[in-house]
């Protein structure tokens, strides 16, 4: 006796799809059914709505902070962005407690910190422009100098800037980097490289005893162009101590007047400052000059350590010049990443 087969089509996916999305649907019936049935959603989680709050005005008001405790206040703004990673602990926190109000309260520092810092989420960078530049902190304990140089220099940046430099170790760099560029300068620990000429290089005092800065003009196609390297004093975080950075703050002061007081129109600042744009004790640079990260960044180009990138201490700032693009180069041996961006050299009027 002949059988007949049936087969039972299926429509969107088939029944198991439409089995999962029921169960989809009946949990979230019942997470919703849960929450509107509760009568203690807007009393519970009074704490956590407490926390976000005080989220959201560390970061909106972190200016304010005081530095005289163990300088508190450049502390939170050197790791300012990372106070974001609370928002969804919060957001996770209110759900599991079923609170309405803590939930309400977390948009509070979701919001500020979209404000602060949501433009550095997308990349910004453009096309073009007129000079690529460079700049790396080797590491005085780099194991392999020559090999840094190397990686460096395959960026095709036209003008380079390096930090800390041990004695012994710069004939390393030169010969490394001399296929690629014709003309260098060594100021104590700091040195510049470039493709184009170099003239008028002289040590920049930033009140340490011995020589961390440099600034020199590079003769572009374009015209000159005022370029300063610099590295300034490391920072410690200590339990006695908080955050000391005092001597690195008067080498900010004095870098900042050597600036200011620049005949040039065009100035470009490489080096390792041991501070993000957002430390206020660096306002005597960061308000007369701009970073190229972000300026035409993507994200926000964390630099250092290299073996898990929190802040973005070495830095490429201008003035009286247009940033086009910017962004963090491959990782060396040293630990710091080195950083490079693009630039348009305006019309010199000076």
């Amino acid at each position: 006796m002949a059988q007949q087969a049936y087969v039972t089509e299926t429509v969107d996916g088939g029944s198991g799809n439409e089995h999962r999305g029921d169960r989809l649907r009946r949990a979230t019936h019942r997470f919703l059914d849960g929450w509107r049935g509760d009568p203690r959603i807007w009393r519970r989680g009074v704490l956590l709505a407490a926390l976000a709050v005080v989220l959201a005005l560390v970061m909106a008001l972190h200016a304010h902070i005081p530095n005289r405790i163990g300088n508190l206040g450049s502390l939170t703004e050197t790791f300012l962005p990372w106070a974001g990673l609370l928002v969804p602990v919060l957001l996770v926190l209110a759900l599991v407690r079923r609170s309405a109000t803590a939930l309400i309260a977390v948009l509070l520092p979701a919001a500020v910190w979209l404000n602060l810092f949501g433009g550095l989420l997308t990349d910004k960078a453009g096309t073009g422009g007129d000079l690529t530049v460079a700049t790396h902190n080797v590491n005085a304990d780099n194991p392999d100098p020559s090999g840094t140089a190397r990686e460096v220099a395959a960026a095709g940046a036209d003008v380079l800037a390096l930090e800390e430099l041990k004695a012994s170790a710069v004939p390393v760099y030169e010969q490394a980097l001399a296929p690629t560029y014709k003309y260098h300068s060594v100021e104590g620990t700091v040195g510049l490289w470039s493709k184009y000429p170099i003239s008028r290089v002289r040590a920049v005092d930033i009140k340490l005893g011995w020589t961390r800065a440099l600034r020199a003009t590079v003769t572009t196609p374009e015209g000159p162009v005022a370029v300063y390297v610099a590295h300034m004093p490391s920072v410690r975080v200590k339990m006695h101590a908080g955050f000391t950075a005092q001597q690195r703050d008067q080498s900010a002061d004095a870098l900042g007047e050597a600036i200011a007081g620049e005949r040039l129109s065009r100035v470009v600042l490489l080096g390792d400052l041991n501070g993000t744009m957002n430390d206020r004790s660096l306002n005597a640079v960061t308000s007369q000059m701009r970073s190229t990260q972000g300026a035409v960044g993507n994200g926000f180009g964390f630099s250092w350590p290299a073996s898990f990138p929190m802040a973005r201490i070495d830095q490429i700032m201008v003035r009286g010049v247009e940033p086009v693009s910017s962004w963090t180069l491959p990782r060396t041996a040293s630990d710091h990443l080195p950083v490079a961006a693009r630039v348009k050299l305006p019309a010199d009027d000076s």
